[in-house]
């Protein structure tokens, strides 16, 4: 039983209004379900994706305005990334973020990718990384009414990064999962330990976990900038549930079973305390909005509808209606 690649990522923003804006006018992402947080219902939970939300494709945010800015360190998520579709798109992208003055670095080669390294407004560390020589398909299809024209478009997420200090306890984590080690590649900082790349399932870009000793860092701080924690896909409810005894079985403290109504979940920190969730495929977006309207009115699972009023008074609108 292992899991099937990743599933979403959940980071943090200050500001809902300028996160949607930049994810999808810039990053010409769907915003596929608007929501709040179920732990903390004056805050917005954003859901970007490809054009149905499909697992493996989803970047979400907790809207905390009043959290300070991270702070870089070990026992973190470090860099998150988006895949698109070919080399000819990294060249695209170039352009894009260089019009909209978004920090980035050149096109580059990493783990026997093209990448491009760059950073949202509030410091997020994210790559663009090209799919041209990953050898299993997309997980998701662009949204055609996206400002990215359709080719050049994300498709989906790609290898996360855990920044810690001792590997090992991180790596024994993602074995439980069903990872294993496919390759070591030269660390990104001078004097640090190789980085090491870890595959589930059928491998490639969506199924890559990248764990980066660094022995240089403080632990991390989470805050604004940063991500709370990594998905990874599990098939079905009667699947998580066997996941649910594998884990209890490993004595990993975790959340047992949680309703979250889009899909269900099991969160668990690894040694090195990083938070990971199991999330399931199923039901999806869909399940109370047609896909035609998908992000553009307030979504709330039904344990909450009834508190909709109270809810609606303590967030801002984001103004994505049409």
């Amino acid at each position: 039983m292992n899991v099937k690649g990743i599933h979403h990522l959940t980071a943090m923003t200050g500001s809902a209004a300028h996160n949607f804006k930049f994810y999808t006018e810039v990053l010409g992402m769907r915003l596929v379900k608007k929501t709040v947080n179920q732990d903390d219902t004056t805050a917005y939970h954003l859901f970007y994706g490809d054009e149905q939300g499909n697992p493996g494709t989803e970047l979400t945010f907790f809207d905390f305005p009043n959290a300070g800015p991270k702070r870089a360190g070990v026992s973190s998520i470090s860099n998150s990334s988006l895949r698109v579709a070919s080399d000819a798109a990294l060249n695209y992208w170039i352009e894009r973020f260089t019009e909209f003055n978004v920090k980035h670095a050149p096109i580059s080669e990493f783990a026997g990718r093209n990448v491009i390294f760059f950073e949202d407004a509030e410091g997020q560390q994210l790559t663009l990384v090209s799919d041209e020589t990953n050898s299993v398909a997309a997980t998701g299809t662009p949204w055609d009414k996206s400002p990215v024209p359709v080719e050049y478009g994300i498709t989906g997420l790609g290898p996360v990064r855990l920044t810690v200090r001792t590997p090992e306890p991180t790596i024994a984590a993602l074995q439980i999962l069903g990872f294993t080690e496919k390759n070591r590649v030269p660390a990104l900082v001078e004097g640090q330990d190789d980085i090491i790349v870890m595959e589930v399932g059928d491998g490639g870009s969506g199924a890559e976990v990248f764990v980066e000793p660094r022995n240089d860092l403080p632990a991390e701080v989470q805050g604004i900038g940063g991500v709370h924690h990594v998905a990874f896909r599990v098939k079905d409810e009667e699947e998580l549930h066997a996941w649910i005894d594998k884990i209890n079985s490993t004595r990993l403290p975790n959340s047992g079973f949680v309703e979250r109504f889009y899909f269900r979940s099991l969160y668990f920190r690894e040694p090195n305390g990083i938070l990971f969730e199991l999330a399931t495929d199923g039901p999806g977006f869909a399940t109370d909005e047609p896909l035609e309207t998908l992000g553009e009115s307030l979504a709330l699972p039904p344990f909450l509808e009834g508190k909709r009023a109270a809810i609606e008074a303590n967030i801002k609108p984001l103004n994505t209606g049409r």
